[in-house]
């Protein structure tokens, strides 16, 4: 790992659909701002008592995740794809994924995600905007490269 290298350039992100894309697929040309991220997960439900005592449990959420593609990147075929084939068999697809970063020497693998929203039609600006694509992931496990 390099020191003080903190650039996303050199990330690798492939996702798998089984029955529809068994093979990872890498996606590719992503929007020059916000490649992906991941939302904030709650990790406690918490209630304060009358008295002042503040209670609290641990709970299972789910991590959700936003991917954002240049409006021209063929891999925001791969989501339209999923999108048909879903609306064709009226079900959902389960989808499994990995992004390594090397420049923290990190990778993250996601299990049973679910492709929640897609925006359908990139908007048009004095330029094509980039199009975000939202998947619900039931965990994500790190590990070091």
């Amino acid at each position: 790992m390099a020191d003080y290298d903190i650039t996303a350039a050199n990330s690798v992100f492939t996702i798998t659909v089984p029955g529809l894309y068994n093979a990872p697929v890498t996606l590719q040309n992503y929007a020059a701002d916000r490649a992906f991220e991941t939302q904030a997960r709650e990790l406690a439900e918490t209630a304060m008592s009358i008295d002042g005592y503040l209670n609290a449990g641990w709970v299972p959420n789910p991590v959700t995740q936003t991917i954002s593609l240049a409006a021209s990147s063929e891999s925001a075929l791969v989501f339209e794809a999923i999108v048909m084939a879903q609306d064709a068999k009226r079900g959902l697809y389960r989808m499994g994924a990995e992004i390594q970063i090397p420049a923290i020497g990190r990778k993250y693998t996601m299990v049973r995600g679910l492709l929640r929203s897609i925006v359908s039609v990139p908007g048009a600006g004095r330029v094509l905007e980039a199009r975000h694509f939202e998947i619900t992931w039931e965990r994500v496990l790190p590990a070091a490269i």
